[in-house]
């Protein structure tokens, strides 16, 4: 550690290091912040990934976007939060008259935000349709019964509601990879791309939603936008919208 770093305590070290990290080279549509670069997250490290201000990864600034696009953030949402990102809890509970509600499956050794419930997303707690959004990304890769999980998200979203169900896809894989007896962490990686991912989605992810009964809307919003935007809000390429859409007609 630099004598500089030594001297100064670790809050005004974070205050010096955003401050020297603005710029107009980044933009992150969360925070509405410009920065010279987001910064380098992972394991191992990515360039390119990290919102210096807010924290936001790329698949919740595209989730974001999405949202604002659509036009689904509105005063008194009800809004369920699965592993919940601090950049869009933050960004969520201020708006007017909403009851937002966030939930994660507890580990022993991770911390969760103040006010965050022990959910399990395959037996929750909750009446048909109390919700009119649904965030749950990059949640359902590490669930052993997805299909029950889907349809319980289902259940809880109230009808005319959208849930955001991002999950990491191999487009070029036409079936899901699973495989319960698959255990070794390291198998785990070679196949399914993380040591506590479960399954490795392939092309029938929406097939998937649909059975849950979900009418999913599937947005390759990077696609849509020009490779400068795509850099200024930091996005990637690969990364895929999924969104479920419960009918009015539905019902519970």
């Amino acid at each position: 550690m630099s004598l500089f770093s030594k001297l100064l305590p670790a809050g005004l070290r974070g205050f010096v290091r955003r401050q020297a990290l603005r710029g107009d080279t980044v933009h992150c549509p969360i925070c509405d912040q410009g920065a010279i670069a987001y910064l380098p997250s992972g394991s191992p490290p990515r360039p390119h990934v990290l919102c210096p201000f807010c924290g936001s990864r790329e698949r919740a600034r595209m989730a974001w976007l999405f949202l604002k696009e659509r036009k689904v953030l509105r005063a008194g949402l009800r809004v369920l939060h699965v592993a919940p990102e601090r950049c869009l809890r933050e960004k969520l509970t201020v708006l007017p008259g909403v009851k937002y509600t966030a939930g994660d499956k507890f580990t022993p050794g991770y911390d969760y935000p103040s006010g965050t419930i022990d959910l399990d997303i395959t037996a929750m707690p909750f009446a048909d349709g109390s919700f009119d959004l649904i965030l749950c990304s990059h949640v359902l890769e590490h669930v052993p019964d997805d299909h029950t999980a889907m349809k319980e998200l289902h259940r809880v979203l109230a009808p005319g509601g959208m849930a955001i169900l991002m999950v990491p896809i191999a487009m070029d894989r036409a079936v899901t990879d699973e495989d319960p007896t698959v255990v070794d962490p390291q198998e785990r990686i070679r196949r399914f791309g993380q040591f506590d991912h479960v399954r490795q989605y392939g092309r029938d992810y929406n097939d998937r939603l649909r059975a849950a009964g979900f009418t999913v809307v599937e947005d390759a919003l990077a696609e849509r936008l020009s490779p400068e935007q795509v850099f200024c809000y930091g996005l990637l390429r690969s990364e895929v919208v999924h969104a479920g859409l419960k009918s009015i007609k539905a019902g519970s």
